[in-house]
């Protein structure tokens, strides 16, 4: 691991614990073994270790979405992305943290990346209830902007909950039958 790898880590750890407001330049040298100065070889300050974390995290979850084969149904493919997202999470805990919480900390062009970037997420869980819907697999009625929104709302804050140690597959697979069960079949009407 680089010395840069292992700021970054550290970084993560911090501002997962800390917040990052809360962590200091000092906080993390000190992590380092190192004085204060000597971070600014590899950084031009906090914002640089935040944004990495912040791409780190965008670059996690879109990779398990990107892992879910095209073949596979609508209604599977929301099963797999939620494994994928708890995967990520349970794995990579500290950046998920930072994800959820740190990102409106970043300023200018970084914020918007990353804005983009989790926008673009949510697009993709979005996308996969449309395509649920469409397909037949879900409700006809089906608001998938509200379905994404549970989908994340539960996926993003398992870092608040999920215990080391969890079996993710088959925790995500209970939360993807309560959640996709309620949306099966057709809508009756009003």
């Amino acid at each position: 691991m680089t010395r840069r790898e292992e700021l970054s880590r550290q970084a993560a750890r911090l501002f997962a614990q800390k917040g990052y407001h809360g962590t200091s330049i000092g906080d993390l040298a000190e992590a380092m073994g190192v004085q204060k100065g000597s971070l600014y070889a590899h950084i031009a300050g906090k914002q640089d270790l935040l944004s990495q974390t912040m791409r780190d995290g965008a670059q996690a979850f879109h990779a398990a979405l990107d892992a879910i084969p095209e073949e596979l149904s609508a209604a599977e493919k929301i099963r797999l992305a939620l494994r994928g997202h708890l995967r990520v999470v349970a794995e990579q805990l500290e950046v998920a943290t930072v994800f959820v919480q740190e990102w409106k900390y970043l300023e200018g062009e970084r914020l918007e990346e990353i804005v983009s970037e989790r926008r673009r997420y949510e697009e993709r869980i979005r996308e996969l209830f449309r395509e649920g819907r469409e397909l037949g697999e879900l409700r006809s009625d089906l608001d998938e902007v509200a379905a994404a929104l549970l989908f994340l709302s539960a996926a993003n804050w398992a870092y608040t909950w999920l215990r080391e140690g969890a079996d993710t597959d088959a925790l995500a697979d209970r939360l993807y039958r309560l959640l996709v069960d309620g949306m099966r079949g057709y809508s009756t009407p009003a």
